[in-house]
């Protein structure tokens, strides 16, 4: 009989999504008649702009003809799209890229998952938190971890406490890392680095041989001037750092899937015989092994998102869910709620009413409220006591969710 990779029955419990969707699900059979306003998980509700849509259906029409179907693409991602991040995107931040340092991808949940492919399992790693769980729970399964501790610290790794005390910002590690995982805009707290503040990371890495995995997939959402959207904003990052960016929030492909990792060919790291080997080569090799690529017509619509016509209808979208942001935050100030982020990120991150756990606290917003938030223990042990809203929802339910709570629970 084949063994399973026992490193998965480690997890202690489904992921986080998941189990909010049983608990969603199970109320909503108990209770038909209720009306479920859901600001838990971060997925897009508005249409894909028209610009996009307009490149896509083009990209189909393509491959109806002979002389412009597309076959296999390149692993890497098509140059009209690499080039089109580069000079639209990366440039006007300051910030020069080589083509063969963008890989194109199908998300960056996968990508923040798939990099740990290509480093050993003795490195040292730091997450924060609380902290995505996707960063957390990919180390469980491959196998660098121990066993969970009571409180859901998983031995083996570092992690670096982000709480209301600290303004939800990691305090630099003391000890050396190999690995450090940077998330900014900060899912789930909202939270911004400055320029200071990345400029201290990279230091720390630069002087102790650690590599940044800096997950950017919210940059867009930044709208206070002299935050920085990228950490190759930062001199040195390059020698340093890995950068994931994400369509899904950005440009509303949650369903569509594209992505990208920013490998620069300065990156390097040591061989088990201590020969210095460059990042990039061994991310290309792994991606033209693993990946087939991401398909013709979703890469020709992302390319679209940064067309003279496509930019501001995305704006535009992007403009509308941080609206929303705006009004659940100053909802639940009204409610009488601490509150935090929701405005450089499209996400709330509230702290439950006294002697609530998180988990309480979102049965409590569902049966009395009908409304679904995500759980701040989900994200690590940091994160109890507070509880994560998504602004990424239709602006009549957004107002009236926050109605309902401020009726409630004010």
């Amino acid at each position: 009989m084949a063994r399973i990779n026992d490193n998965y029955l480690k997890l202690k419990a489904g992921y986080l999504f998941p189990e909010i969707g049983r608990r969603v699900k199970a109320f909503a059979q108990a209770n038909p008649a209720a009306k479920i306003i859901r600001l838990g998980i971060g997925d897009v509700t508005q249409p894909l702009p028209p610009a996009l849509l307009k490149a896509f259906h083009q990209a189909v029409d393509d491959l109806a003809g002979k002389e412009s179907f597309m076959g296999y693409g390149p692993e890497q991602g098509y140059e009209f799209l690499i080039d089109t991040l580069i000079e639209k995107s990366y440039r006007p931040l300051g910030v020069d890229l080589k083509t063969s340092e963008v890989f194109i991808s199908d998300g960056s949940k996968c990508d923040c998952a798939n990099i740990l492919d290509i480093f050993a399992l003795d490195n040292t790693v730091a997450i924060c938190d609380p902290v995505y769980p996707v960063y957390n729970d990919t180390n469980v399964m491959i196998g660098r971890t121990g066993e969970a501790d009571e409180q859901g610290y998983y031995q083996g790794m570092v992690y670096l406490p982000c709480t209301e005390e600290n303004g939800f910002t990691p305090a630099i590690p003391t000890e050396k890392m190999d690995i450090v995982y940077l998330c900014y805009p900060n899912n789930p707290t909202g939270a911004v680095a400055s320029r200071e503040d990345l400029k201290k990371w990279v230091d720390y890495a630069l002087a102790n041989d650690t590599i940044i995995l800096f997950d950017a997939a919210y940059e867009a959402f930044i709208t206070e001037p002299g935050i920085p959207h990228s950490i190759y904003e930062i001199e040195g990052a390059k020698r340093c750092a890995i950068e994931f960016r994400s369509f899904s929030k950005t440009a509303g492909f949650t369903g569509v899937r594209c992505a990208l990792t920013v490998v620069p060919e300065e990156v390097m790291a040591r061989t088990a015989d201590g020969e210095v080997y460059s990042l990039n080569k061994l991310w290309n090799r792994r991606q033209s092994t693993k990946f087939n690529g991401v398909s013709y017509p979703v890469q020709k619509a992302a390319a679209a998102v940064y067309s003279d016509e496509g930019w501001p209808q995305v704006k535009q979208i992007i403009d509308y869910y941080m609206e929303n942001a705006r009004l659940i935050r100053e909802g639940l100030q009204k409610a009488g709620m601490t509150v935090y982020g929701g405005v450089n990120a499209p996400y709330i991150w509230l702290k439950t009413p006294t002697g609530l756990s998180s988990w309480q606290f979102f049965d409590q917003l569902l049966t009395e409220c009908h409304v679904v938030g995500t759980p701040g223990s989900g994200f690590g042990p940091s994160g109890e006591g507070f509880f994560r809203l998504s602004a990424f929802g239709d602006r009549v339910q957004v107002i009236e969710a926050i109605g309902r709570i401020q009726s409630k629970l004010a």
